[in-house]
């Protein structure tokens, strides 16, 4: 990210030299962006709706009929008021005439500075480093899904039917090793297109699927408080389930690392932030409803043993070719959203070797492609060491740790207080200069300190639920 930023400030600044200002470009030198409210809603509902949405039937069976729904709709609505503190920090330091900033961790530095750009940015690629492996995790969880529902079909609902997960693994990292040697992710826009498309269509079967069951009046049961004490579990297991599926709703609604991003794709009239305000408040509004959708007929058709992921736990078996169909969409967004989350760490580390070792060929030369030399695509020595090597240590951190639940919820708590709140609500105190002891200050803090909270239970649950998993599980023996 920081590798696109420095790009665009290069490029503003040679604009500006040569006097290359008119109706094509925009205020900082730039090619005239011509992004819309539209535009703008497709990509927030895009970035929030992903693998996520799968793990919100289970959430909900630990929290009940009450809980489950009241902890999306206060999750969408902090998410929707600290994206709006964030929207208004994409020029600085008026938000409408201010300086633009590229990126997340740009809008820190302007806003605030000091220790918590660090912050961000430990924070912020951390996220992005977990958010591999979780989908290398679930990619493969839904690929070995095709071939289990194919024998439950064949053998009957009784039968063994195990698959592992590790070939998929390596399938899906040898998939993910060459889509990586693109130099960037401009060249995928069509990968990008068809993760959308994909993501839209396994909600919408797995919907369907829970409308039917429920439909045929299953013999599940469910409660106000979810998953009941003596019963389902220990009162242990309940306080860390409930914590745990925290975690989940927290992953399911991260999209602040790429709100910045996505409004540097707006025109300039109207103001960017009003139009962004809007765009999050149309793309949260529509994935809630999908997610309450989801979340609530996930629980409704399973009951308080809900499975973790929807369409892979085997509550559904028929229509088998359905279910395989949805999982095919899955590992195919997941190809996509994959890139979109690792190409900024890609970029980052690209940019610093370059500005060390400016004459090494190692580093910096481009070889042509030769059997295509049509498409303009190169091979890059250290592109292709780094970017393999980095593909093939997050396959190998999702074999020892292949537990979709557990890992979506570690990241989704970890990330859920820095990024889309803690350093919104900072950002917002600094450039409206809210007097210290104020009540808006007051109530800022207090919103920061309770989502605090709230990342730390959400991170402790689902840790305690990785460290369960992990005594009574063998690396690559343990068939998954």
């Amino acid at each position: 990210m920081d590798a696109e930023a420095d790009h665009k400030n290069a490029f503003a600044m040679d604009m500006a030299e040569k006097g290359n200002v008119g109706n094509n470009v925009d205020d900082d030198g730039q090619e005239k962006r011509h992004g819309t409210l539209a535009t703008a809603s497709a990509h927030i509902i895009t970035a929030v709706i992903g693998s996520g949405v799968l793990s919100l039937a289970w959430a909900n069976a630990q929290l009940g009929w009450v809980a489950g729904p009241i902890a999306l709709l206060i999750f969408s609505t902090i998410t929707w008021y600290t994206s709006t503190l964030l929207a208004d920090c994409y020029r600085h330091p008026d938000p409408v005439t201010g300086k633009r900033n590229y990126t997340y961790t740009e809008a820190v530095r302007a806003n605030l500075g000091g220790y918590k750009v660090a912050l961000c940015g430990v924070a912020q690629y951390c996220y992005l480093i977990g958010v591999t492996i979780g989908y290398t995790i679930t990619a493969s969880i839904s690929m070995a899904a095709i071939p289990r529902s194919n024998c439950f079909h064949s053998q009957g609902h009784e039968a063994t039917c195990d698959v592992s997960n590790y070939k998929y693994m390596v399938i899906f990292a040898s998939i993910q090793i060459v889509f990586s040697q693109i130099p960037n992710f401009h060249n995928l826009w069509w990968l990008s297109y068809l993760a959308a498309v994909m993501s839209f269509s396994y909600s919408a079967i797995a919907l369907g699927l829970s409308i039917a069951r429920v439909a045929e009046k299953p013999d599940v049961r469910t409660s106000l408080s979810g998953v009941t004490i003596g019963t389902d579990v220990t009162g242990a297991e309940k306080m860390w389930r409930t914590f745990q599926s925290l975690g989940n709703i927290a992953f399911a609604y991260s999209f602040s690392t790429l709100l910045i991003e996505i409004q540097d794709t707006l025109k300039s009239t109207p103001p960017e932030n009003k139009v962004m305000k809007k765009a999050t408040f149309v793309g949260i509004s529509t994935t809630t409803l999908i997610y309450l959708l989801c979340g609530c007929m996930g629980y409704a058709a399973f009951g308080n043993a809900a499975p973790g992921n929807f369409l892979t736990g085997f509550g559904f078996y028929e229509p088998f070719w359905l279910v395989n169909v949805g999982n095919v969409f899955v590992a195919a967004h997941l190809i996509g959203a994959y890139q979109v989350f690792g190409q900024p760490i890609f970029q980052f580390v690209e940019t610093k070797c370059q500005r060390r070792w400016p004459e090494s060929s190692f580093v910096c030369k481009e070889y042509a492609v030769k059997p295509w030399p049509a498409t303009g695509l190169s091979l890059n020595l250290l592109r292709l060491v780094w970017r393999s090597g980095f593909v093939v240590v997050t396959a190998v951190v999702a074999m020892i740790f292949p537990f979709f639940n557990d890992f979506l919820g570690l990241i989704g708590a970890v990330a859920f207080w820095p990024l889309t709140v803690y350093l919104p609500v900072e950002m917002r105190i600094a450039q409206a200069k809210i007097p210290r002891g104020s009540p808006t200050w007051l109530t800022l803090k207090l919103l920061s300190l309770l989502c605090f909270f709230v990342s730390v239970v959400a991170a402790l649950g689902s840790f305690k639920g990785l460290a369960t998993d992990v005594r009574k599980y063998r690396p690559f023996q343990t068939v998954n």
